[in-house]
């Protein structure tokens, strides 16, 4: 099931990155990140930004490095050590 799940992120986080046009038409732009990254093309960057991040994600959790990394910078936080 977790490969399942890791190969659909991975398509969803393509087609966010190859169809950010697509996204940017139907959802609109956001202001944020038209501020925060630049006047034009900030909105663009974000949804590229956030589907590198999901297909980035999903590879750690294919490879099973997911849980490792969310343990040692959340550890502390709920007494793993």
């Amino acid at each position: 099931m977790k490969y399942f799940i890791s190969i659909l992120a991975i398509a969803v986080g393509t087609i966010l990155i190859l169809k950010t046009e697509w996204f940017v038409e139907n959802f609109g732009s956001s202001s944020w990140a038209e501020e925060k990254m630049g006047t034009s093309g900030g909105t663009r960057l974000m949804y590229k930004l956030i589907g590198l991040a999901i297909i980035f994600i999903s590879f750690l959790g294919l490879t099973g490095s997911l849980g490792g990394i969310l343990v040692a910078i959340f550890g502390r936080l709920f007494g793993a050590r």
